[in-house]
C-alpha cells in the first residue's frame, strides 16, 4: 500500500489470532458486525515501518512497532469526546467495513503505531492488542488497590485481564473457565492468580459464587466477565458484593436474561467495554518495563503457510494465544523471544 501523509506502511512481521476472528471465520461476525463481503482477518499484529508519510515525524523506516488497530474518523461527536474506539465511521480491524492486518504489509495512522523499545520482541508487541482491551476493561470496572476481582474465562483475554487486574492493585483474583480448559487455568496459576475454579456441567449458579466467596474470603468488589455467556452474567451478578462493579468484556451472539431486580435492588453497576481507548501507552510501559510478563500466554507459533492449522488449533480452543509469523521468527527481535 501507499502511505498517506499521516500514515505509515507497515511490513507486518507477527500476528496473533483473537477471539473475534474465530467469530468471522466459523459464524461470519458477532452482533451487528456481520460479513458483507471477504476480508482480511488478524488485528494484533506488530512489524516494521518501511514506508513513512511527509507529514509523520515520530517514526522513521526501520522503527519496530505495535500497531493499534482502532482510530476513529476524527470528526465525528464521539472523535471530539474522546471516544474514538465505538467511532461509527472509524477504521477499525478487523471489521465488516475494514480488513485486517494479518497481511505482509499494512498501512495505518502513524499515531497509531507505537515504537517497541528493543527489549520488547514481537510477539509481545502484538500482544499489546489485547492487553490494552484489559487495561480498558480495568479502567471501566474501576479496579482499584486491595480489590477482589472475579474474572469468568480463561481464555487469552480472560488472561490479560488478570494481567491487568494485579497490575491495578487488585489482592485476591479467582477465575473461571469450564473444566476442560484446565491447561487455561494452569496458565493462570503460573500468572499468580489466587484461586482457579473449574466449572463442572452439574455445577449450578449458587455453588459457583459459593466457591467464589471461598476463594475471595467474600463476595467480590469487581468482576470482569469475559465469555459473553449468560451463565457467567448470571453469576457475575450473584457473586458482587453490594454497589460492586461489574464490566461486560466478551461477546457473545444471544441475548441473555439476568437476575436485574437484584442487580438494582443492590446498586451493582454493570458497564461495558469494546477495544480501548488510549491504553496502548499504558499496554507498552507496563510490559516494557518488566511490570508485568505476557511471554507466558504464547502457547503456538506458525508461520503463514500454517495459517489454516493455526486457525483451527485456536478454534479448538487448544492453545492460549496463537502467533503467526509472516517472516522468519526473531527476525527482528533484538532479544530472542523465550516463554
Amino acid at each position: 500500500p501507499v502511505s498517506a501523509e499521516c500514515e505509515v506502511v507497515v511490513e507486518v512481521d507477527t500476528c496473533g489470532i483473537c477471539g473475534t476472528d474465530i467469530h468471522f471465520l466459523k459464524e461470519g461476525g458477532f452482533g451487528a458486525q456481520r460479513l458483507i463481503k471477504p476480508i482480511v482477518l488478524g488485528h494484533e499484529s506488530a512489524g516494521i515501518v518501511r514506508k513513512v508519510g511527509s507529514q509523520v515525524t515520530h517514526l522513521q523506516v526501520g522503527d519496530r512497532v505495535a500497531i493499534e488497530p482502532a482510530a476513529g474518523c476524527r470528526h465525528c461527536d464521539l472523535c471530539k469526546v474522546g471516544k474514538y474506539n465505538i467511532c461509527l465511521d472509524g477504521k477499525h480491524c478487523t471489521t465488516q467495513k475494514h480488513d485486517g492486518n494479518c497481511s505482509n504489509y499494512y498501512a495505518q495512522y502513524a499515531d497509531c503505531c507505537f515504537k517497541l523499545p528493543d527489549n520488547v520482541t514481537m510477539e509481545e508487541g502484538a500482544l499489546l492488542e489485547p492487553l490494552a482491551v484489559a487495561v480498558y476493561a480495568g479502567r471501566r470496572a474501576q479496579i482499584g488497590l486491595g480489590n477482589k476481582v472475579v474474572i469468568f474465562g480463561a481464555g487469552p483475554i480472560g488472561l490479560v485481564c488478570l494481567i491487568a487486574a494485579k497490575a491495578m492493585g487488585a489482592t485476591r483474583t479467582v477465575i473461571l473457565d469450564l473444566e476442560h480448559a484446565g491447561h487455561r487455568l494452569e496458565v493462570a496459576k503460573k500468572l499468580g492468580v489466587t484461586g482457579v475454579i473449574a466449572i463442572r456441567k452439574e455445577d449450578t449458579e449458587d455453588e459457583l459464587v459459593k466457591k467464589i466467596h471461598e476463594v475471595l474470603g467474600g463476595p467480590a468488589d469487581r468482576v470482569l466477565e469475559c465469555t459473553g455467556s449468560q451463565s457467567g452474567m448470571r453469576v457475575s451478578i450473584k457473586a458482587t458484593r453490594n454497589a460492586g462493579r461489574i464490566c461486560l468484556v466478551g461477546l457473545g451472539n444471544k441475548d441473555v436474561q439476568l437476575p436485574m431486580v437484584d442487580a438494582i435492588s443492590r446498586e451493582i453497576d454493570i458497564t461495558t467495554c469494546m477495544r480501548y481507548n488510549h491504553d496502548y501507552p499504558a499496554a507498552l510501559e507496563i510490559v516494557a518495563s518488566g511490570y508485568v510478563d505476557v511471554k507466558p500466554l504464547v502457547s503456538h507459533h506458525f508461520t503463514l503457510d500454517n495459517v489454516h492449522e493455526a486457525f483451527r488449533v485456536a478454534s479448538q480452543g487448544e492453545g492460549v494465544k496463537i502467533m503467526i509469523h509472516l517472516v522468519p521468527r526473531d527476525t527482528n527481535n533484538p532479544v530472542k523471544f523465550e516463554n
